[in-house]
């Protein structure tokens, strides 16, 4: 059986004020990120950690899409976890959303995990210790997604930073960009932690630098 196709406009709808679901419409409308998630992770039934989950867009869509396992999604803006949680005690009561700081450790999981968004807003040696740790967090079969910009020349980059830039300068993000990755570092990375897989531009119909990487711990 197929997924179910997403009405981006019903979704959108579920947001109580105008500016998330003015948000949430046009990032399913144009950001490639929450399909080419649902791609990776179809044919999985592990449990997912969504970290830096924002107002849960990420899971929404996915349950939208049919997919069944269970989600829990963490992020330190605490406006934007109630958000998501409104939305989720109205028509998603299964899914869990909490405020936690990434940076200071990730709640205990075993299953698959994503990060979608926020490495850029780390240092080097913050982003090495959270690839780690949801590295260790990622089961046999279990997968661990990234989306994030990566260091590069050329105008995308230089657009990403602007708009990461704007984004904290706006408030809509509570902090500024500080290093971004670079995709040789992320697959070393991932790779000394026992994960395999591909990392390719995830770019679609948006001007930016974006980059996905989907890595797998092998089954024994």
């Amino acid at each position: 059986m197929s997924a179910p196709q997403l009405d981006i406009r019903k979704l959108a709808n579920r947001f109580p004020r105008w500016n998330p679901r003015y948000y949430t419409l046009c990032k399913f409308a144009t950001d490639p990120l929450y399909e080419a998630v649902f791609a990776a992770l179809a044919g999985t039934n592990l449990p997912l950690l969504d970290i830096g989950c924002g107002m849960g867009l990420n899971s929404f869509y996915l349950r939208e899409r049919g997919c069944t396992f269970a989600m829990r999604g963490i992020d330190y803006d605490a406006s934007k976890i109630e958000v998501a949680s409104k939305v989720a005690a109205a028509h998603a009561p299964d899914l869990v959303f909490e405020t936690s700081d990434a940076r200071s450790g990730l709640p205990e999981h075993a299953g698959s995990v994503t990060i979608l968004d926020i490495l850029q807003y780390m240092s080097a040696d913050a982003q090495n210790a959270l690839l780690r740790e949801a590295a260790a967090r990622v089961a046999a079969g279990g997968k661990l997604v990234i989306r994030t910009g990566m260091q590069a020349p050329g105008w995308r980059f230089q657009l990403t930073r602007i708009a990461d830039w704007f984004a904290a300068c706006c408030f809509w993000m509570k902090a500024a960009p500080v290093t971004y990755p670079s995709p040789g570092t992320l697959a070393a990375t991932l790779e000394s932690c026992g994960l395999r897989g591909t990392i390719r531009p995830l770019w679609g119909r948006t001007p930016f630098n974006n980059w996905l990487a989907v890595f797998e711990r092998p089954r024994p």
